[in-house]
């Protein structure tokens, strides 16, 4: 968000600035999610909604976990929420207590330790590595674990890094999930229909189902369906956590608009063609960007196999000083001057939890994508080493 917002301070100020921070489809919302949403403001749906979603919406939401993941949810173990952020803070918030541990693998989306963090509850970090596809390892996830841990997250495809899960990995970590009793797990799918050579989205639940009363499934209509503004945002789970959930929603936010939630039903219950346009597209950019970006000297670029980001790795630039005297200690200084100098906004790894890395989305057009990761490579090509 503040790489987006300083992009478009430059851009007011007459700069030719290129944006890959925000994680955020470049296609529309369907046509026929866009019509449902008008035909439920012309019949008076605008009142205040049940908090955790309408039967409708519950109903498709129950289906689509049946289609997608083989997954067998009640109503009343699927709640609705504002986005998926607000699935994670009413998970944390509902379970932690001070001094409770979240166990959370690195690189990570940031909503999950800064919410942990406002819950009174420390995230503890599992480092993965880039040989490893940035996948956790069950050892490390192992040694992480103590008394006090009470969630792990998995977030696959995985923002920021678009590792995927294989099925058999994800079964090795469901036997450390097994051993660890008091453990919940939070399986953030948001990205599931993403994975670039179509194959279906491993999830815990659904491989592991001895574990379904201890894992929260995750997903949502913004990336699946380019509805990122609509804030629509869905999880099964058992009965008991999302009753808790459930209260934690009604005293913070309260449901969400029954406007969005029509165009989110209408999306999940519609034609389904367009999701396999939208996934096509971005594997074929993010092959695109990941070959011109491993190109360039000094730089490493995991090829991920899923969601719309690479990760690229500049331990070989660190050290190096730019053509006006900067001299680039950190991920954070690499982002902000290839801002400031060649008008590249992409966001640093240390947000992620993981350097000397950074984050490109490329859900871009194909132009924007190609003329980025040119000057990319033209300012990395023009560093001076000392």
């Amino acid at each position: 968000m503040a790489a987006s917002a300083r992009a478009r301070v430059l851009r007011a100020e007459g700069r030719d600035i290129i944006s890959l921070a925000l994680g955020e489809p470049d296609f529309a919302s369907p046509p026929h999610a866009i019509e449902a949403a008008h035909a439920a403001a012309l019949r008076g749906d605008t009142k205040y909604p049940a908090v955790g979603g309408t039967l409708a919406l519950k109903a498709a939401v129950r289906n689509k976990f049946l289609r997608d993941s083989g997954l067998d949810y009640g109503q009343d173990e699927i709640l609705v929420a504002n986005g998926a952020r607000q699935i994670i803070f009413d998970a944390l918030i509902a379970t932690l207590e001070e001094g409770d541990e979240v166990i959370v693998p690195a690189p990570y989306w940031n909503a999950y330790p800064l919410i942990a963090r406002m819950a009174g509850a420390k995230p503890v970090f599992v480092e993965c590595a880039e040989r490893d596809d940035f996948l956790p390892a069950p050892a490390a996830i192992r040694a992480a674990i103590t008394p006090r841990s009470k969630w792990l997250v998995l977030n696959f495809p995985n923002n920021p890094t678009g590792a995927v899960c294989p099925a058999d990995h994800l079964l090795a970590i469901a036997e450390v999930v097994r051993e660890a009793t008091q453990l919940w797990v939070m399986a953030d799918d948001m990205y599931e229909h993403l994975i670039h050579d179509g194959s279906r989205n491993a999830t815990l639940a659904a491989i592991a189902p001895d574990l379904r009363d201890r894992v929260l499934t995750i997903s949502g209509v913004s990336k699946t369906y380019a509805m990122t503004g609509w804030r629509v945002g869905y999880a099964g789970g058992p009965r008991q956590l999302i009753e808790g959930m459930a209260r934690v929603q009604g005293q913070s936010t309260g449901g969400v608009s029954p406007v969005a939630q029509a165009a989110a039903l209408a999306a999940l219950e519609g034609p389904q063609d367009m999701v396999a346009a939208m996934r096509s597209a971005y594997a074929t950019r993010t092959a695109r960007a990941a070959a011109m970006l491993t190109a360039i000297p000094g730089v490493t670029c995991h090829r991920p196999r899923g969601a719309f980001y690479l990760y690229p790795g500049i331990a070989g630039l660190l050290g190096r000083t730019t053509r006006t005297g900067i001299r680039l200690e950190t991920d954070l200084a690499f982002c902000n001057t290839l801002l400031e100098e060649a008008g590249v906004a992409v966001v640093h790894g240390a947000a992620f939890g993981k350097s000397p890395y950074f984050r490109v989305s490329t859900a871009a057009s194909d132009e924007a994508l190609e003329a980025a990761c040119g000057r990319i490579g033209a300012f990395c090509e023009s560093l001076m080493q000392n």
